[in-house]
């Protein structure tokens, strides 16, 4: 699945239509995560294209004139793709939502599993359930140690599957988190409430550093994600643990571990990210 650095170089990618003005809205299956409504065309065509930004995984498209704006919303699923395409391109198999502009450009979603979403959220959008009890952006000044330290000193959960938890922060996803504890030298069973505040200044530090450093290399290319140039990313090819069961440490040259939390693939090294009891940090 994309994760926030892949669904911010497709922002960035998409940057190019803001201010354009939409001729036509195209929708091929309306059975997506959530129906796309019927009535979207009518919502859109027409009207201007004003800003995109994000919040977590989603695209917001400001939608209108600047006294009055509606915002679509937009996500990739677990493998969706919005495309720039310079021009109206025939469309195939599992190509399913177009917006065309008057200059000849579309952004187009492909999503094979139909796990993506496009929705339209009117002038409120961040009272929508998808949005209103969102975390901090990681990438922000509101998500500092103080505030993971605030979060966590009443959590029994593994650190690991804390930090991906998006009331908690938005966008760590499954391997950022394990990136960013590698980074942090912190075990990813450790409870999130044995944390000190040392460890959670380092772990902020090192979040921030784990994706500013997949933005910087456009991303991670599992599967089929490319950016909305059609570019691919190449985080992946300075992954420290992420994928790496078996491989030798980049740092200590042992194997790299992988275990199961919260249903998801996790890896470690042991050498370097101790379990807790063994350094005395889980408090009584």
């Amino acid at each position: 699945m994309p994760e926030l650095p892949e669904v911010e170089v497709t922002r960035r990618g998409l940057l190019p239509v803001e201010g354009a003005l939409i001729e036509q809205v195209t929708i091929r299956h309306h059975g997506l995560r959530w129906p796309i409504p019927a009535d979207l065309p009518q919502h859109l065509q027409g009207q201007r294209l004003l800003k995109l930004t994000r919040r977590a995984k989603y695209i917001l498209a400001e939608i209108g004139t600047d006294a009055t704006a509606g915002v679509l919303l937009l996500h990739l699923g677990m493998s969706g793709r919005l495309c720039l395409l310079e021009r109206d391109f025939p469309a195939e198999k599992h190509d399913h939502f177009d917006i065309r502009f008057t200059d000849g450009r579309v952004i187009r979603l492909r999503d094979p599993r139909r796990f993506g979403a496009v929705l339209w959220l009117g002038q409120d959008p961040l009272q929508h359930a998808l949005l209103n009890r969102l975390g901090p952006e990681p990438l922000e000044a509101g998500f500092n140690a103080q505030y993971l330290y605030q979060q966590l000193h009443t959590r029994n959960a593994p650190i690991k599957t804390t930090i991906m938890d998006g009331h908690l922060v938005v966008g760590v996803g499954n391997i950022y988190a394990s990136e960013s504890l590698f980074r942090a030298r912190i075990h990813p069973e450790t409870p999130a409430k044995a944390l000190t505040e040392a460890q959670c200044a380092l772990l902020v530090q090192e979040i921030k550093a784990t994706l500013q450093s997949a933005l910087a290399a456009g991303g991670s290319s599992l599967r089929d994600f490319f950016g909305a140039d059609g570019n691919p990313g190449y985080f992946q090819q300075t992954y420290t643990v992420y994928g790496r069961t078996g491989e030798p440490c980049r740092i200590c040259a042992r194997p790299i571990q992988n275990i199961r939390l919260g249903q998801r693939s996790t890896f470690y090294c042991a050498h370097c990210q101790p379990r807790p009891a063994e350094l005395g940090l889980i408090k009584p």
